[in-house]
């Protein structure tokens, strides 16, 4: 966050969450170490992962204030948060230049990876699908669970193993 005023740090465990789904959701960070993981749980119980944060990212349980997160964001890893309170963050925006333009930046990057995220998941096989990844999260690979790209992806964590076993040999 720019105003240091606004925040304070926040450190959160590997397997602790940030946020729960349908609990109030009445804070925003800017993740300083570490990567956290978006997911939702579909009608059959399983965990659908939806997003990655690293570095620099901002996470929220969702852009709307005072409305219960529509998501879980749990620790993959220890992670260190600049955390303020989203009301006090957002009565600064349009006031603060240099705020404002983090936010819009984060929300268009946040946008055009979902957009793209989409699109891919629509239209592409599952070596599209890698590539995709590792277009777009390339320091990610190393350091979190294969089976969670695999479920990001929407295939299966054979079809990632076969994929990058292709991958590596034609490389």
């Amino acid at each position: 966050m720019i105003n240091e005023s606004l925040h304070t740090e926040l450190i959160l465990r590997k397997g602790d969450f940030f946020v729960q789904n349908g609990h109030p959701n009445y804070r925003i960070g800017k993740i300083l170490e570490g990567i956290l993981r978006g997911f939702t749980i579909n009608n059959e119980g399983e965990e659908i992962t939806t997003h990655f944060f690293m570095e620099e990212d901002l996470v929220s349980g969702n852009y709307i204030p005072n409305i219960p997160a529509t998501m879980n964001i749990q620790a993959l890893e220890d992670c260190l948060i600049s955390v303020a309170n989203y009301k006090d963050v957002f009565s600064h925006v349009n006031t603060d230049s240099d705020l404002t333009n983090v936010i819009i930046s984060n929300f268009q990057k946040l946008n055009k990876q979902n957009h793209s995220r989409i699109e891919i998941l629509i239209t592409g096989d599952a070596m599209a699908k890698y590539k995709w990844f590792l277009n777009e999260f390339p320091n990610l690979l190393n350091r979190i669970p294969h089976y969670y790209i695999a479920n990001f992806l929407g295939i299966t964590p054979t079809q990632l193993s076969r994929t990058r076993k292709i991958l590596s040999q034609q490389m």
